[in-house]
Parts: structure tokens; C-alpha cells; sequence
């Protein structure tokens, strides 16, 4: 058996960076999304640590018990790949294959075309990657119609932060257990994000309730500005990658999905799919897992323990 996980902190990139590690061997970094914590990569840590590899999974910056800066601009997609790039030094290594879900898939692409001497094999799930747009994002969603798409709504700040913080059970509730909105991914004006979403009573059997209180409590204690401000940042990352445009994945890379997350649901979400081999020529296997949503590392965890190994094996 694995030795059990340990939890410390380390300043990297001028914050504390809260950690858990488990296992010795080759270092893979797992980075969570939005609204979640390192804990959300439990079940990959055990099953990579008994596989032979030293399993890393922080809060990242602004969750948990990381620093979370005052400052939205302190959450740039530079600061983000900064941290992970300074958490392999500060872990003694030169290199490290990464595991990003959600916004942590954002931070592992920019992170593999940013630097690929230091990371030579990259895993995205739910978020497919994307070539830089021809326009800021926000500006051409606005554009296209889409002046009610989520990410306006969480650009103000104080408004998502008060909907989310009234019952951050419910709020966690409905954001990981609801099924796929009627309005897709939109929030017209004068609703919430969360309305129309109702969560199930039970809690599903990978989703226990010892492990949605230890995530709620640290959102009641930290509330959910400093993971809004990720989102704070679309357009602003935007201008900063300019010299990366046309920038592709080259190394090594498996992207992992489920059928029923909305991220890939829709023609946005087939186009991205599709688009995914030009973006990523390194892409040795698309994985969708019929059936599951958007948490699939925690839904269906022994399907993607077993793609996520054979992967890392195989390099």
C-alpha cells in the first residue's frame, strides 16, 4: 500500500501554496477547476501514488488554504502557470507531468505550450483546448449574442460571490450535482446562476457526505472571490498570450470527458472537439466516458485512474 497522504505548504511564485502529496517517483501536478479544491483529485492521488508516481495536488491560487490575493489582476493565466512552475522547483524537481479539470485544463495547456522543456506530458479533462481567439473572448461573445453567457455574469465582482455565499452547501450542491441547466451555460437578466438548478437529494456514492462538508467548509471560511477572479481574468489573458498565438501542443497529451458535461455539449463545445487534433498535434487518445458529467475524475474514477496510468506509462 501507498503511504497515506501529507499536507504541507510552500511558498512559491510570493504565496503559500497549500499541497497534498502522495507517493515517490515521477512527479505529476494535478490541478483542480472552479468550484473545487485539491481534494477533488482523492482518488487520483491513491491510485497514482500505488501506480509508481509522486502525486501533487494543490489548492490552487485564491482556494482552500492557498494565499488568495486581494488583487483580480494577481490571477492572470502567468500567475497561474507561474505557481505551478515554481511548486516543481520548490518540490526539488525539473520536471513534471501535469493533470489539469476545468480551469486546472485551462492552466495545463497554457502550461504546456508556455513551457515544454519543463513539462513533457500534459492531461486536460473536461476543458478541451482552444487556439487563442482572433478577438478578446468576452468582446466576441458579446458580439455573437452571448452578452448573458456565465462568464458575464461572474465579471462583476460581489454579484456571483453574494449568490454563491447565501448557502454554500446548496450552491455546492447544485453547481456539482444538478442536472445540465435548461439555458445551457446562460444567466439572463435578472436570474442568478443558480436558479433553475435542482440538486438530488442523495448524494451520489463519489460524492460522500465527509467529503462535501470538508469542501464546504472551506468555502464558508474563504468564500468564492478567488476563484471568480480566475474568470475576471478571460480578456486580460487574452492580450498577455499575444506572442503565443499560434502556439500548439506538441508534447505527449491525453484529453479525457464526459458525454453529458456542457463544456462539450453544443456546437461550441463539438467544434472545440473537433479542432482538438490541430491544437494539440501531441494528442495520443480523446477519451469521452458515455454517460458522465462534467466531475468525471470523481464520477467515474476508475476509468480515468486507469486512461490517466496507462497514459503516463506509456511515455
Amino acid at each position: 500500500m501507498p503511504a497515506q497522504p501529507t499536507h504541507k505548504s510552500l511558498l512559491v511564485n510570493g504565496i503559500d501554496l497549500s499541497i497534498t502529496e502522495q507517493g515517490q517517483g515521477p512527479l505529476v501536478i494535478l490541478c483542480h477547476g472552479f468550484p473545487e479544491l485539491g481534494r477533488s483529485f482523492r482518488y487520483q492521488l491513491a491510485a497514482l501514488a500505488e501506480a509508481g508516481f509522486r502525486a501533487v495536488a494543490p489548492d490552487m491560487r485564491g482556494y482552500g488554504r492557498s494565499d488568495a490575493p486581494a488583487d483580480s489582476a494577481a490571477y492572470s493565466i502567468f500567475h497561474l502557470v507561474g505557481d505551478i512552475v515554481a511548486l516543481v522547483h520548490a518540490l526539488a524537481e525539473e520536471r513534471a507531468y501535469l493533470v489539469g479539470h476545468d480551469w486546472g485544463a485551462s492552466v495545463v495547456w497554457s502550461a504546456a505550450w508556455m513551457r515544454p522543456d519543463m513539462f513533457p506530458a500534459v492531461v486536460g479533462i473536461s476543458v478541451p483546448a482552444r487556439p487563442r481567439s482572433p478577438q478578446p473572448p468576452l468582446q466576441s461573445l458579446a458580439a455573437e449574442g452571448y452578452s448573458d453567457l456565465y462568464w458575464m455574469y461572474f465579471q462583476e465582482p460581489g454579484v456571483a460571490e453574494a449568490e454563491f455565499e447565501r448557502d454554500v452547501e446548496d450552491t455546492l450542491r447544485r453547481l456539482m450535482l444538478a442536472p445540465q441547466r435548461d439555458n445551457g451555460l446562460r444567466v439572463p437578466a435578472g436570474t442568478g446562476f443558480l436558479d433553475g438548478m435542482r440538486a438530488p437529494s442523495a448524494l451520489p456514492a463519489w460524492l460522500p457526505h465527509a467529503d462535501l462538508d470538508a469542501l464546504a467548509n472551506e468555502f464558508r471560511r474563504t468564500g468564492f472571490r478567488g476563484g471568480l477572479n480566475w474568470y475576471r481574468n478571460i480578456d486580460r489573458n487574452w492580450e498577455l498570450t499575444a506572442p503565443f498565438q499560434g502556439a500548439v501542443v506538441r508534447q505527449p497529451a491525453l484529453f479525457i470527458a464526459g458525454t453529458r458535461d456542457p463544456l462539450i455539449g453544443g456546437p461550441a463545445g463539438a467544434a472545440a472537439l473537433a479542432q482538438l487534433p490541430q491544437v494539440v498535434p501531441g494528442l495520443r487518445r480523446q477519451l469521452l466516458i458515455e454517460g458522465a458529467g462534467h466531475y468525471v475524475n470523481e464520477e467515474r474514477a476508475d476509468e480515468v485512474n486507469a486512461a490517466l496510468i496507462a497514459f503516463l506509462r506509456g511515455l
